[in-house]
C-alpha cells in the first residue's frame, strides 16, 4: 500500500501461526521482519526519499486474531473506522477457508479418497473446526 502524500511505502505480510504458544503475535511478527528484511533494505537503498513500513497481519488456527493488534494496524493504514469490522471479517472468513481447504486436501491425501469422499467426511467432522 501507497501512501504519496507521505512518501510511505507499507509492505503487507500475512502470516498464519499454528502454535498455541500466548507470544504467538510477536513470534510471528519478528519471524516476519526477519524474513523480509534483505529485501526491504534492497528498496530502501533504491528509493532513499521514501519510508518503508513492513504491517504483519497475523492469523492463529481456524481464523483467530487478536483483534486489538489487526485493528491498530489498519489505524496504521488509516482504514476509516466504519470499514474496519468488514475487514476483520473478510479476513478472518478468507483464513477459515484456506484452514478448510487445507484440512481437506490432508484428509484426501491420508485416507487416498476422493473429493467427494473428502467432502462429505469434512462436513461429517462438523462445526467444532471453527470453534
Amino acid at each position: 500500500m501507497i501512501n504519496k502524500n507521505h512518501r510511505t511505502l507499507y509492505i503487507l505480510v500475512f502470516k498464519r501461526s499454528s502454535d498455541r504458544n500466548k507470544d504467538f503475535l510477536r513470534v510471528k511478527e519478528d519471524e516476519a521482519n526477519e524474513q523480509h528484511k534483505s529485501i526491504i533494505e534492497a528498496i530502501k537503498a533504491a528509493a532513499l526519499e521514501w519510508t518503508f513500513e513492513q504491517i504483519s497481519f497475523v492469523a492463529r488456527r481456524r481464523g483467530v486474531v487478536v483483534e486489538d493488534a489487526f485493528y491498530n494496524k489498519l489505524e496504521k493504514l488509516n482504514v476509516p473506522a466504519r470499514k474496519k469490522d468488514n475487514i476483520l471479517l473478510a479476513h478472518v472468513q478468507r483464513t477459515c477457508e484456506a484452514h478448510d481447504t487445507v484440512m481437506r486436501s490432508y484428509y484426501q491425501q491420508i485416507h487416498a479418497s476422493s473429493e467427494a469422499d473428502a467432502t462429505t467426511s469434512m462436513e461429517n467432522i462438523g462445526e467444532h473446526m471453527y470453534v
